[in-house]
């Protein structure tokens, strides 16, 4: 690849890019109308949604889980009791025993990490709130991103063994290694300048002007030459190498510098992303979309095309029905109505026409939906089925 990165495996062992990802989890105890309210409290087992005994055990007494407890995906951070969703009747004598639900704060997803810190607070309504931050510790691995102070961006393609590296003849091993391809078509000049300029004030122990708006102008590289000459190097940064795997010196010169790097935020830990079944959305019935949702990749219009391209129906017929929303539906034969099955007479019946000639037929829901829809603007559809 063009702007990708090689890293060096020792310095990624030695702390290079390593990076601390918090992510604060709050919740309050919210006032209901009628006098109801929340409460922070470790769910008792005859709360409506109770997840076993076992959920709750990282929990401190009062509900909270406690700092510097190591948690995973689906552990409860916050243990929550809420008034039930709607209104019981009075029982027999009267007397109303306490329904609640368990309504916890669990971590999202495909996270791992460490409680790093828990705050207690009030709201401005004077209820309490809680907020949790969890710390996980990000390592580089492949495919994650690093770009210099010029915008020069790239993934990390590889991470190589530091003995497998090419060294210089005092036996300096790079941390990393670019692409120059990658420097004169996005004309990011200042990248090399950077480069040669810090290896020189490096070398110097003093600060040099590393931008391009430096009053000297051109003169800049010659003074940054005249440097790295008075130290026995090359004029222009250029230094020999020996390939690490056969111990042979390189015909051409590489250039070498020193340069300031940043770790930006597209990791491969946060993208990743797994679903065989899972939750489907209430109005189509297909998979839900995202990744804290435990969504699906969208197979759309595009892709459709696609496969109609390459004639693949069956190819097809999987992605779009059986593995999204499949359902069967009852289409009169008569009337071409949708109807629906009597489980007590033990018959299909059409609520349009009365008649009982039914058939049972697949197809997505999103398309029942759709008939659905049409009838509530007073248009009837009809299924005319062939034999």
């Amino acid at each position: 690849m063009k702007d990708a990165v090689v890293l060096n495996k020792a310095a990624v062992e030695r702390g290079l890019g390593r990076s601390a990802f918090l992510r604060t989890y709050s919740d309050e105890e919210i006032r209901y109308p009628g006098g109801q309210q929340d409460r922070f409290t470790i769910p008792p087992a005859t709360a409506e949604g109770y997840r076993g005994e076992h959920s709750y055990v990282k929990l401190g007494e009062d509900g909270i889980i406690e700092p510097e407890v190591d948690v995973s995906e689906g552990d409860i951070l916050i243990g929550k009791i809420s008034p039930p969703r709607f209104l019981e009747e009075q029982t027999t004598y009267g007397v109303n025993e306490e329904k609640v639900r368990d309504n916890s704060m669990e971590l999202r997803s495909g996270e791992v990490g460490t409680v790093d810190s828990v705050m207690l607070s009030e709201s401005p309504g004077a209820t309490k709130i809680v907020k949790v931050r969890i710390r996980s510790i990000k390592i580089p691995e492949v495919g994650d991103k690093f770009a210099s102070r010029q915008s020069q961006k790239g993934v990390t393609a590889l991470i190589v063994p530091q003995e497998d590296m090419p060294f210089t003849k005092d036996g300096i091993v790079p941390d990393m290694l670019l692409n120059p391809n990658g420097l004169p078509n996005r004309m990011t000049y200042g990248h090399m300048l950077e480069m040669l300029g810090a290896k020189a004030a490096s070398l110097e122990g003093k600060k040099y002007d590393g931008t391009a708006f430096s009053n000297k102008g051109t003169d800049l590289i010659k003074d940054y030459g005249r440097v790295l000459q008075s130290h026995g190097f090359d004029e222009f940064g250029d230094e020999e190498f020996y390939d690490g795997r056969t111990g042979k010196k390189f015909d051409g010169k590489l250039f070498t510098g020193v340069v300031y790097y940043e770790r930006l935020w597209h990791m491969v830990s946060l993208k990743l992303q797994v679903r065989s079944r899972g939750p489907v959305q209430i109005l189509t019935r297909q998979p839900t979309e995202g990744k804290p949702r435990k969504g699906g990749l969208k197979f759309g219009e595009m892709e459709r095309e696609a496969i109609i391209g390459y004639g693949a129906s069956l190819v097809l017929k999987e992605r779009m029905l059986d593995q999204s929303d499949k359902s069967s539906v009852w289409i009169c034969k008569t009337c071409g109505d949708l109807g629906y099955y009597d489980y007590v007479k033990n018959v299909p019946v059409c609520p349009t026409c009365g008649g009982g000639d039914l058939e049972e037929i697949e197809i997505s829901y999103a398309f029942k939906l759709l008939m659905d829809e049409l009838k509530s603007m007073h248009i009837l559809p009809r299924i005319k089925l062939k034999n």
